[in-house]
């Protein structure tokens, strides 16, 4: 063991205390991939991770909870919003517990596959895990793009009720704003977009519901109910649809990664991360949904800005404050889409760019800005041409952020703390873990019927 001077009064008395320890080996530079090296930089502080939680939690996914609650009813659709926000912040935080016990073991995990590869096993890792985080997220880009459309079409026929252009202009128009952002080099460099997205979240969010308190105050309001139409066939598949709809707007998909941005040691930080995005999420999604259902009852839109103006294009609010709350939400839009874009950067950076050169040489921009660009234009072509938002947000929830933000958390507690059977904490995770795979099976046979369903009435690029 090595003698350590100290500095000070004693700088010539040698100190038996012993060196820290080494890094361990995968934790350093030299010996990560390109894309942990250069996408997952972790040195963000807690704030940071809060800013990343709230865009990919808090965004304008909550403008459908008015239309999940004309599937549920008040009753049932407060339940599902307070238990949705229940187990997805206990989710997370056991989560960033066990992501916390393996950095404390030397086996720091930076990307939700390598969690499952150490924790389940190499099948679920790179089979199921991956495959699916690597979907849910890219069709959270393609549904980003359609929504960011659809606003701007809102603003363009309010302005120019004759207008002809088409839904899919639209989108192509926002998919430009994301090629610009796509080109951000990390994670972490998203840190000052993502604060400024936490405030639109907020602006916008409070715009919705003034304006949904003030459509329903008014003289002009439309005749509301809060019935649950359809038959009971119908209306069984429409509940579980509402409650994919609910797990999609809950749902993050992200957490190893946006932890994987903080600044070692992460002990405690994420919690403080969460903490603060959950304030905003409570302040957001039950005022929206409330006001939206009060204002618009079982008539609620699939995207609650769509009720501020008739079928016939007359807007039951002033035309300023329209544009204002859509150009919130466009801008949020933007943001959310390169968050969820990031699982895809860091892929294609693994498998195009050199680790040993430098992130900013020209062998590693060249392949970056084609291959993020490449990304983008394709979900934007998918975006314009799958123009029902509202079901494929529902497919979204059902498919994948069900089995990752609500079961695969409490399995991998109890797979690595491996709690007592007589224990309270393994029989609630046990439970979670039973009735969301449930859910989710269920959920998503609800989500692709009602797919089908509407397929019958659109087609591809249709101008809806």
């Amino acid at each position: 063991m090595g003698t350590v001077w100290e500095e000070g009064d004693d700088a010539k008395q040698p100190s038996t205390a012993p060196p820290p320890p080494p890094l361990p080996p995968h934790e350093s530079d030299q010996d990560l991939d390109a894309g942990a090296l250069f996408v997952l930089q972790s040195k963000g502080l807690w704030v940071h991770c809060g800013y990343h939680l709230t865009t990919s939690i808090v965004a304008p996914a909550l403008l459908s909870l008015p239309f999940a609650f004309a599937y549920l009813g008040w009753g049932g659709g407060v339940v599902c919003l307070v238990i949705g926000a229940s187990v997805t912040f206990y989710s997370y935080n056991l989560i960033s517990l066990v992501l916390e016990h393996h950095a404390q073991l030397g086996h720091r995990h930076l990307r939700f596959r390598d969690m499952a590869y150490d924790i389940l096993g190499p099948w679920w890792g790179k089979y199921f895990v991956g495959p699916i985080q690597f979907a849910v997220c890219y069709a959270a880009v393609i549904f980003s793009s359609l929504l960011g459309g659809e606003c701007m079409k809102a603003i363009y026929l309010l302005s120019t009720p004759n207008g002809t252009m088409k839904l899919y202009e639209f989108v192509a128009l926002f998919g430009i704003l994301m090629l610009i952002l796509a080109q951000m080099p990390s994670f972490h460099s998203l840190r000052h977009i993502n604060f400024i997205s936490l405030l639109l979240c907020l602006a916008y969010s409070a715009c919705a519901t003034a304006g949904s308190i003030y459509i329903g105050h008014s003289s002009k309001a439309p005749e509301k109910s809060y019935s649950i139409v359809g038959n009971a066939r119908d209306r069984t598949f429409d509940v579980f649809n509402a409650i994919s709809i609910i797990a999609t707007t809950y749902g993050n998909g992200i957490i190893p990664e946006i932890q994987a941005t903080l600044a070692p040691p992460v002990t405690g930080k994420m919690f403080k991360g969460l903490a603060l995005c959950y304030v905003i999420v409570l302040s957001t999604f039950f005022t929206v949904a409330i006001s939206g259902y009060w204002a618009f009852g079982n008539q609620s839109a699939g995207q609650i800005l769509a009720n501020f103006t008739t079928g016939d294009g007359i807007p039951l609010l002033p035309r300023w404050f329209i544009y204002m709350t859509n150009g919130f939400v466009i801008l949020q839009l933007a943001a959310v889409a390169v968050v969820y874009l990031q699982p895809t950067n860091e892929v294609l950076e693994n498998l195009l760019s050199d680790p040993k050169s430098s992130q900013f040489s020209a062998r590693n921009v060249i392949p970056r800005l084609i291959s993020r660009s490449f990304a983008i234009i394709i979900g934007t072509v998918i975006g314009a041409m799958l123009p029902f938002f509202a079901d494929f947000n529902a497919v979204i929830g059902a498919f994948g952020f069900l089995p990752l933000d609500f079961v695969l958390p409490v399995v991998f507690y109890n797979v690595t703390f491996k709690p007592s059977k007589k224990t309270f904490i393994f029989w609630l995770n046990t439970i979670i873990a039973v009735v969301f795979s449930i859910l989710g099976v269920v959920g998503a046979v609800a989500a692709v019927r009602q797919i089908v369903l509407d397929a019958k009435t659109y087609k591809l690029f249709a101008n809806v």
